[in-house]
Order: structure tokens, then sequence, then C-alpha cells
């Protein structure tokens, strides 16, 4: 197993706990404790203006696990998960070798924060797997694609998680042409996964003073200095899916997407949209 990442020490050193982060304030809202005071202080002032992004964040982890029980039950041995964030409860490849020991996991991130936490993500996989961890950015696809090769075969199946993190990339630098990069250098057979965070105004009858407070969070986040979001439409998120065969029911609200417990009623719809997709 090849580990592509800094040393954790370095990575603590390159830290800066003086302001919030995008992935410690994601672990508070999930209930962790990879946090500091100021994730905890300003995650509390977003979830005061915007208390659906607690909701955002527990729907979007379970969205991951039932994606990886439907990607193994379809036969896919082979993960490249970008943009993990900390690891949680659930990661992926604790998922996928529960349902499938001889799961290769990739992880891809390019945050001081979880390369500190690679090492000891990587020693929990199971060992008729691999887990390993790549230090790169989503905006150099070309470098993910060739660091991933050296663990997973690309010859292969291999389902393509981007949960979370193509709002991260901006307008300027074309994330469908980013995804398209990493979607070609798939085989037949593959998957491709992506949730992303939305603002919906009218859809779901999601009210205006709703899509307003959507807004507010970003712009908390932004002013407390962390990394811009840029929260996009449903049909965005859909048409990077483009050539692709869309899984049933489609891009749907992250919460409806194949519910875990149909029987207890649809869940509520949260701003927040994803979907799953066979390259043909």
């Amino acid at each position: 197993m090849t580990e592509h990442s800094a040393s954790p020490s370095n990575a603590m050193g390159a830290m800066d706990i003086t302001r919030p982060h995008q992935a410690r304030l994601w672990n508070h809202w999930l209930g962790g404790k990879d946090n500091y005071p100021v994730d905890r202080e300003v995650g509390d002032k977003i979830m005061e203006v915007f208390p659906e992004i607690a909701d955002i964040a527990r729907h979007s982890r379970a969205f991951l696990v039932r994606v990886v029980h439907y990607l193994t039950a379809q036969g896919v041995r082979q993960f490249l998960d970008i943009g993990t964030g900390l690891p949680a409860v659930d990661n992926t490849h604790e998922v996928a070798q529960r349902d499938a020991p001889e799961s290769r996991v990739v992880y891809v991130d390019n945050d001081p924060l979880v390369v500190a936490h690679a090492r000891a993500l990587l020693t929990s996989s199971n060992a008729e797997g691999s887990c390993a961890y790549v230090e790169a950015d989503i905006r150099d696809p070309q470098a993910i694609i060739e660091r991933a090769a050296a663990e997973l075969d690309f010859g292969r199946p291999i389902a393509l998680m981007l949960l979370g993190i193509v709002g991260n990339v901006p307008d300027e630098d074309d994330p469908p042409a980013v995804v398209r990069t990493l979607v070609d250098a798939l085989p037949s057979g593959s998957y491709v996964v992506i949730n992303d965070g939305t603002n919906v105004l009218g859809v779901n009858e999601w009210t205006p003073a709703e899509a307003t407070a959507r807004g507010e969070a970003l712009r908390l986040c932004a002013d407390a200095g962390t990394v811009p979001y840029h929260a996009r439409t449903p049909e965005y998120i859909e048409a990077l899916f483009k050539g692709l065969e869309l899984a049933p029911p489609g891009v749907v609200s992250t919460s409806l997407w194949r519910p875990d417990f149909p029987e207890v009623g649809e869940p509520e719809p949260i701003d927040s949209f994803g979907g799953v997709a066979r390259k043909p």
C-alpha cells in the first residue's frame, strides 16, 4: 500500500486554529470532537440562522452509506473518494469493506487537517482490502488520476465519489470540465456519485426566508475565512452526469435518494441534491 501524504506532524504545524475550518465545521455539525472553539462558535452561529445545516450534514453522511451499499451490490470493489474531509462514523472504506472485505479505497484531499488524520485512517482498513490516501486538489484532476493509479486498477470499474466537493470549485476553474476529466479516466462499468448543497428557491416549497438563511450561512462562512462554497442548482448538478446512465430515482434531494425506511413515510427534502450514475 502506497501512502501519498505529508507527515501528520507537518500537517498539524500548517493548521490555523484561529479561524474556523470547513472540515471541522462539518465535524461539529455531525457531533464529532475533531474541532476547536472557533469552529464551534461559528458553527453554532450558522445553525442559528440556518438550522437545516445539521440535517444536511446528517443526511449527507447517510447518503454516503446508502450509496456505498448500493455500489457494492452492483459488484463495485474500488472507490475513489475525493474531498473526504475528516474521518467520521461510517467512512467509505468501512462501509465498503463490511459489505465486501476485498474493497480497495483511495481517499483524496488537500487539507492539512485531513492529512494529520490520514495515517490513523489508513491503519483501520480491513486486511483483505486496502485503504490509501492521496494528497491532491480536485482542481488538478490529472494529478489525482495519476496518483490513484498506484492503488487502483483503472482497467476495472471504480466508483468516483464527489460528495460536497464540487461546490468548492469556483466557476472560473470550470467544475464541469474537472468532473469530465475524472470521468473520462474511468473504465466502462464505473459509477459516479455526486452530492452538493443547493440554493433552490421555489423548489419543494422552500420559502424566500429559507433561501435567504442559506445565503446568510454561506456569508458567515466566507466572512470567517473558510474556503468559499458555491451552492448551485439541481439542474447544474444533474448536468454533471451528462453521458452517464442515472440510477433511479435520478438527481433528487439527498434525503430522498433511496431512503432506508420508506415504510415510515418519505423524509423531508433538504437543500442538497445528489445522484448516482453508471458509465456505459
